[in-house]
C-alpha cells in the first residue's frame, strides 16, 4: 500500500515537473529546480523499493497471521526430515490462496527452511521420493497450464513461482538451484 501511494505521488510529481517545464520552456519563466528535485527524489525513492524488493527478499514476509495448516507433518523415510505445508488466503473475497511448503530437520538443531512457493490449485499433495527428494502435486486437473508440481532435492532445489527467491541476493546461499513459473 505504501508503495502504491509512493509510485503515486511520484507520477504526479513527474507529470506537474513536465507542465513546469514546459511553462519554463514556452513563457520564459525560470527553469523549475524544486519540481526536478521533487519528480528525482520520489523517482530513486521508487527505484529503491524496486530493488529492495527484488534483491533482498525472503520467505520471511509470509504472512503468519493468516496461515492455515495444510499437509503434512509428512516425514522423510528415514525421518531426517518433516514436510509441512500452510496456506495463506490473500485478497479479500476475490482473492486466492498461496501455499508454501516448509522442511524442518529433525536434529538437534532442528532448522527449518521453505523450499516451495506458488498459488494454490485445486490438488496439492506431497510424498517422499526418497530421503532427499520431495515430490510436490500442485495443479488444477481441468487446466493443464496451471501445473506447478516439481521435485525437489529438499538440500540443494528450492521453488517460487514468482521467481522473486531466484533473483534474492540475501536467499542465494541457501540453494544451488532454483526454480521459477
Amino acid at each position: 500500500m505504501l508503495f502504491c501511494l509512493l509510485f503515486i505521488t511520484t507520477v504526479l510529481l513527474i507529470i506537474l515537473f513536465l507542465f513546469n517545464l514546459t511553462l519554463s520552456i514556452t513563457k520564459k519563466k525560470p527553469f523549475p529546480q524544486k519540481w526536478l528535485g521533487a519528480a528525482l527524489t520520489g523517482a530513486v525513492l521508487v527505484a529503491g523499493v524496486i530493488l529492495y524488493q527484488t534483491y533482498f527478499f525472503t520467505f520471511n514476509k509470509i504472512d503468519r497471521q493468516a496461515m492455515q495448516k495444510g499437509p503434512g507433518p509428512i516425514s522423510s523415510p528415514s525421518e531426517t526430515y518433516t514436510a509441512n505445508a500452510f496456506y495463506e488466503l490473500y485478497g479479500g473475497a476475490a482473492g486466492g490462496v498461496n501455499v508454501w511448503v516448509e522442511i524442518t530437520e529433525n536434529n538437534e538443531a532442528g532448522n527449518i527452511k521453505t523450499i516451495y512457493y506458488s498459488d494454490a490449485k485445486d490438488d496439492f499433495s506431497m510424498n517422499w521420493i526418497d530421503e532427499d527428494t520431495l515430490h510436490i502435486v500442485n495443479n488444477n486437473p481441468e487446466s493443464p497450464d496451471s501445473d506447478r508440481s516439481i521435485k525437489l532435492d529438499v538440500n540443494k532445489e528450492i521453488y517460487d513461482e514468482n521467481g522473486r527467491a531466484c533473483h534474492s541476493l540475501v536467499m542465494k546461499d541457501e540453494y544451488v538451484k532454483c526454480y521459477q513459473d
